[in-house]
């Protein structure tokens, strides 16, 4: 399966189906393991992403490794993507008619990993994935069966991990919606008392680009 995934994202990697292709640096495809029972669905790519290539590389993507450490997870052990796979200009919100052109390659990523477990983060994932409307803010925590890529899937919706960066009270909800995450892998839970900011970490604040943009227009909550 993993020379099935790669081959989609080297085809992915010219892709024109929407005009974010004139804008981008590259393509951010996704990053893990290709036979991970649990993927992580972001937004869209941000300014480190596209110049990097893979996802969630920010301040965000550190708090993302930090929780994940906090239930015994490394990034290894899991497969990250994103909703769109370019970088949308400014960081602004994706517009409809990109997931439109976009979804497929999501849904095809889901097909050949065939996680067990789908986490989304934030409104954008949450509510492709769901297919409904409802926002983060209602449904965050509560798992729901779907069929997502043929297969019958858990869906996890949790507050995008920006959101902490934001709301530093935030950091308390998504430790508490993590740590049910063994459980739904059917794996025993991991009791831990550390922080996901490590100790000599300065307290996160903002990316850049995204400190002139409210924090609702990123789909967080």
């Amino acid at each position: 399966m993993i020379d099935a995934l790669a081959l989609y994202g080297e085809e992915t990697s010219g892709c024109t189906r929407c005009p974010l292709s004139a804008t981008r640096t590259q393509v951010v495809f996704g990053s893990g393991d290709p036979n991970a029972e649990l993927m992580f669905v972001g937004e869209a790519p941000g300014f480190h992403e596209d110049k990097q290539g893979l996802p969630f590389v920010g301040q965000a993507g550190k708090l993302l490794d930090n929780l994940l450490a906090g239930i015994g997870l490394e990034r290894s052990d899991v497969y990250i993507a994103n909703v769109l796979k370019c970088r949308p200009p400014g960081n602004r919100d994706p517009q409809p008619e990109e997931i439109e052109a976009c979804e497929s390659h999501l849904f095809h990523q889901i097909e050949l990993i065939k996680p067990t477990l789908v986490a989304t983060l934030g409104n954008f994932a949450t509510k492709l994935l769901s297919g409904k409307p409802t926002g983060i803010t209602r449904v965050h925590g509560m798992p729901q069966q779907v069929a997502l890529g043929g297969n019958a899937v858990t869906l996890y919706p949790l507050y995008h991990p920006a959101a902490a960066l934001y709301t530093r009270s935030m950091l308390a909800v998504l430790e508490q919606d993590f740590a049910r995450i063994p459980e739904l892998l059917g794996r025993p839970s991991v009791e831990t008392t550390q922080s996901p900011f490590a100790a000599d970490e300065p307290e996160p604040v903002p990316e850049p680009e995204r400190l002139l943009e409210p924090a609702v227009q990123l789909g967080l909550f």
